[in-house]
């Protein structure tokens, strides 16, 4: 049959199909290829299975169409012969048979839509036309169709079971997938615990080994501190023996001081007490005591006590203090002394009861007796004439000139007479009185006390202030305003205050910081040059504190008290207490530099070209009188020195080759003057004078003050 022989052809092109063309390979998932690779495209007969259908069959297709109208074959030529006759014959096997599945389509796409094309430039047929042109040509044989609906049906087994071992290898793939995933996640899980396990091991051994470590730290501080504690309570109990040992030393050794100050103020107390007893050893013209009485054995055992004791007092200099065995010593001299004075005075009583009985006695020898005497009291005369004319040639006067006597005493008088008038105001027991007292001491003091040297506007400042309060205008103090003006006694109360606050100054003052000399001076000069009253009661003042500044040495009067003649000297007498040496000195020196300043001081705001009230001429003046005087042991020194320091470069300049000369004599016949009274303790003045002179001459130039004011100062 024609059909038995086309079976191979089919095969032939079903072989060579896409769909006869998939490879099934049973080892697909060891080689890890996708079981539906080849199942892709869409399995499709040929294109020439049409004609070949064609050939088997020479039934009329109209026939074949009517019969199988029913029936539609979805393969490829089966739709084309249905799209050129309409419907073609089928079998009774194939329409009975509905249980087999009409083969699937195995065109592709682009098949179909080349099929579609063809069916729509095919001419339209009608079926009588084709009746009657074409005959009726089976297309499909039974066996052909059979073989058709097998190949469908193994191809849907395929696909099925395909799918079926697809969709159990995809499930078994998710559950491996799912269960190797589980698996990993509960591995990942226990291996983050295992981590986390030993990290928390690792952190609580390092926790531990910390705690440890502080622990045993903690300890060795525990150790150290306790070991410190022990070594500061050694220390401490060593600090404090040696603290108390050493407060023990100092204790000692300020009461070796002050033991040894007691006996250095008790030796300058009874060597000044010998040599104020010496000197009433001395005879006196004006005692009515025998001629016959001779003083030389007094005179001499005077001397040899006054001599003792100064080499007793040169054993405290350098620091160091006396002994204990030189006191007793110093005090048996005094004691001898004291003894030679009462043993000089029963002596000049006796003489003078013996004179006084003598004279009784002798009533009717009156006449001749007063003649007598007459011509020894002019014989004295005579004889102490020619000794003050012989000292006053030979510059050895004790005591100061006349005139300046008489200078020293009326302004003593002034001074007195000023502190009387306003005796009233200074001892008031009125409330309102002590206040308005007060008031004023404060007006007057405060501005003086406030002097400094820094510049020219506070001290015209000062300056205004005092001179408004002695010209009897109102002055504000402390919120207050107050003037001399309030009371009679006012002024004189205020100038008296105010002189003697400058000299304070100078004493305090000036004796601590030199340089504090000058501008105290510039502005005392100004007040003295306004107010002259003002200036007398100055120079009173420091002429009382300070008599070298006269200068005068005061000689000790019959019936003064020992302390009343060290007063008088200018020493400060407190409770019985002598003022030592150093600090007596340190007074003058500063009272000495504030007069020498002050002579050559003047006040630049002031518009008067008149003289310096007390300029260099009064300078000049006090330089030759010292020169005249006895020198007095390290007083004298100190004072010059003082004084040529603040004032010689202005006396150079005023009296030129005079000065030199005045010089020249100072180091060829006073200065050897003053070192025959000095002791070997008190050369330090002397040395000081000496280096300055010697260094003057040399240069022939005496610098001016290192604190002197310039005119810069005052514009400032």
């Amino acid at each position: 049959m024609p059909s038995e022989n086309l079976r191979f052809e089919t095969l032939v092109a079903l072989k060579n199909s896409p769909k006869g063309k998939l490879k099934y390979s049973p080892d697909w998932l060891e080689k890890g290829e996708d079981v539906l690779a080849g199942c892709i495209e869409v399995s499709s007969l040929s294109p020439l299975s049409g004609q070949i259908l064609k050939r088997m069959s020479p039934r009329p297709l109209l026939k074949t169409c009517s019969l199988t109208s029913c029936v539609r074959d979805t393969s490829p030529g089966l739709s084309e012969d249905a799209a050129a006759c309409g419907s073609l014959p089928i079998s009774p096997r194939q329409v009975s048979s509905p249980s087999s599945p009409p083969p699937a389509s195995i065109f592709t796409e682009e098949d179909e839509e080349k099929k579609g094309e063809e069916i729509k430039e095919a001419p339209v047929v009608s079926p009588e036309a084709s009746v009657s042109s074409t005959p009726s040509i089976s297309v499909l044989s039974p066996r052909a169709t059979q073989t058709a609906g097998c190949i469908r049906m193994c191809e849907q087994k395929h696909k099925a079971r395909a799918k079926m071992e697809l969709s159990l290898r995809q499930e078994q793939q998710e559950r491996l997938v799912a269960t190797v995933a589980n698996r990993e996640s509960e591995q990942l899980k226990r291996f983050e615990e295992f981590m986390e396990l030993k990290q928390r091991q690792e952190h609580q051994s390092m926790r531990d080994m910390m705690e440890k470590e502080t622990q045993e730290s903690i300890g060795r501080q525990e150790k150290l501190r306790e070991e410190h504690r022990h070594r500061m309570k050694i220390l401490n109990l060593r600090l404090r023996e040696m603290e108390q040992q050493r407060l023990r030393e100092a204790e000692l050794e300020r009461q070796r001081q002050v033991e040894g100050r007691e006996r250095h103020r008790a030796i300058n107390a009874i060597q000044e007490e010998v040599l104020q007893l010496n000197q009433l050893l001395q005879p006196r013209p004006s005692t009515n005591t025998d001629s016959a009485l001779d003083h030389t054995p007094y005179i001499t055992r005077g001397n040899q006590l006054c001599s003792q004791v100064s080499d007793v007092v040169p054993a405290s200099a350098d620091g160091q203090f006396l002994s204990v065995e030189d006191l007793i010593v110093a005090e048996r001299a005094l004691q001898e002394m004291r003894s030679l004075v009462r043993g000089l005075q029963e002596e000049v009583t006796q003489a003078a009861e013996r004179k006084k009985r003598e004279q009784e006695q002798e009533e009717e020898e009156k006449k001749r007796q007063a003649e007598l005497k007459a011509q020894q009291e002019e014989q004295k005369k005579n004889a102490a004439m020619s000794t003050i004319e012989k000292t006053k040639r030979e510059g050895l006067q004790t005591g100061a000139d006349d005139s300046t006597l008489q200078w020293y005493r009326a302004l003593q008088e002034s001074a007195n007479q000023c502190a009387q008038a306003s005796e009233d105001l200074s001892k008031a027991k009125d409330t309102q009185m002590k206040k308005l007292k007060m008031e004023l001491q404060k007006a007057a003091t405060t501005p003086v006390s406030q002097i400094a040297n820094s510049s020219g506007s506070p001290l015209k400042e000062a300056f205004e202030k005092i001179d408004k309060l002695l010209s009897g205008r109102p002055v504000v103090t402390a919120g207050k305003s107050v003037s001399t003006s309030q009371h009679p006694q006012g002024l004189e109360f205020v100038s008296y205050r105010l002189a003697e606050k400058f000299v304070k100054q100078g004493e305090e003052e000036v004796a601590s910081n030199h340089s504090a000399a000058f501008p105290i001076a510039a502005v005392a000069s100004g007040i003295m040059e306004m107010h002259p009253k003002i200036g007398d009661l100055i120079l009173a003042h420091l002429h009382k504190k300070c008599p070298y500044a006269v200068p005068h040495y005061p000689p000790m009067e019959r019936g003064t008290s020992v302390e009343d003649y060290q007063r008088i000297l200018g020493y400060r007498v407190d409770n019985s207490k002598v003022e030592g040496p150093d600090s007596f000195l340190k007074r003058m020196s500063g009272m000495i530099r504030l007069y020498a300043a002050i002579i050559q001081m003047r006040w630049p705001y002031t518009g008067k070209q008149g003289p310096h009230p007390h300029g260099l001429s009064h300078g000049w003046r006090w330089l030759a009188q010292i020169l005249n005087m006895e020198p007095i042991a390290d007083i004298t020194a100190t004072i010059l020195f003082d004084f040529l320091e603040v004032c010689g470069n202005a006396l150079m300049k005023q009296y030129r080759g005079q000065f030199w000369k005045l010089i020249l004599l100072i180091i060829e016949e006073y200065f050897p003057r003053i070192e025959a009274v000095t002791s070997i303790g008190q050369m330090g003045s002397v040395t000081r004078l000496k280096q300055f002179l010697e260094a003057s001459l040399r240069t022939k130039q005496i610098a001016p003050p290192q604190s002197e004011l310039g005119s810069a100062f005052f514009r400032s």
